[in-house]
């Protein structure tokens, strides 16, 4: 952990826990995986430790009986977005608790031309991709959905930002062979890791920002790029579906579907104007629903009211 973030060790915690605070609430345990539930059992029915202990569940995939057996012990259950509530097959979730972002870090370009000029990249508007280079993102897709479009948009450019490790090295090189043999490699631009400072800049200077993943946890892409007033395209994985307004903020489109992405992109290339109009629709919803603040502010105002519930 950073040096200016308090930290504590486990028997430290256990003896500040031994008794409730000064008002009679308990304190709050908070988890996000089963080691932490873990953790917040053994303090609570070992030692004693006068904790309400929540839990939140992002994944969406079905759980172990493991992992329900102990948010079935949880005092309080959190999630994200619908598609992981659904996997809750045993107990619903106390609170829908969505992500936010920083709006003040993601912000939009006074000038989106001259921002795109800012970045070197050839062209004059481009398309961009953010995330790990690995197949559950989906970057595939988009390649092969975007090749037929780019001799009918001659001045668009993809561009590819994200990291890619080892073990999806060969995922890598199969795109690259695919841009390729169509012979389109000067369109495409794969940046690699960018520091997290160059983010904001990359994202306020593209036209549309894709996110086109076959698996999602929640997906914070696209939240970004929406607060940096850009409009998207993504699928239906995390909690897009939630997010996305079809038509206002771009599209949430059917996962794995090449076909409606070559039709979505083509038709929001065809009137950048209205693309670019719901970038800025996207960046006002950002700033109502979907800020770091409004999710501090949920899961306080959630935490809170569990602690004062001190029955066991």
């Amino acid at each position: 952990m950073p040096d200016n973030v308090q930290t504590l060790n486990f028997f430290n915690f256990i003896r500040l826990c031994r008794k409730p605070l000064h008002d009679g609430r308990y304190r709050t345990f908070h988890a996000r995986r089963n080691d932490e539930m873990i953790q917040g059992l053994i303090a609570k029915r070992v030692f004693g430790a006068k904790i309400k202990i929540a839990f939140t569940s992002t994944a969406q995939r079905n759980h172990s009986h493991f992992s329900r057996w102990l948010m079935r012990q949880m005092d309080g259950l959190i999630t994200t977005c619908s598609a992981a509530s659904s996997y809750l097959v045993e107990r619903a979730p106390d609170i829908i608790v969505p992500h936010g972002v920083d709006i003040s870090h993601y912000v939009p370009a006074s000038s989106r031309e001259l921002a795109w000029k800012k970045t070197g990249f050839p062209g004059r508007y481009g398309i961009g991709v953010f995330g790990r280079v690995r197949y559950t993102k989906g970057i595939d897709i988009l390649i092969k959905a975007v090749i037929p479009l780019l001799s009918k948009y001659p001045d668009l450019t993809v561009v590819i930002c994200g990291e890619c490790i080892p073990r999806d090295r060969s995922f890598l090189q199969q795109l690259r062979s695919d841009i390729e043999q169509a012979e389109v490699s000067e369109r495409f631009i794969f940046l690699g890791k960018q520091p997290f400072a160059e983010l904001p800049r990359l994202f306020q200077s593209m036209s549309l920002v894709t996110a086109l993943s076959r698996e999602e946890g929640f997906g914070l892409t696209p939240l970004e790029a929406m607060a940096s007033g850009t409009a998207v395209v993504t699928s239906e994985a995390g909690a897009w579906r939630d997010i996305i307004r079809n038509g206002i903020d771009g599209y949430c489109i059917s996962t794995d579907n090449i076909k409606d992405v070559t039709a979505t992109l083509d038709a929001m290339l065809a009137d950048l104007e209205l693309t670019h109009e719901m970038g800025r629709n996207a960046r006002d919803y950002i700033v109502k629903q979907y800020t770091v603040e409004r999710e501090a502010e949920l899961l306080t105002h959630f935490l809170k009211n569990l602690s004062i519930l001190h029955n066991d």
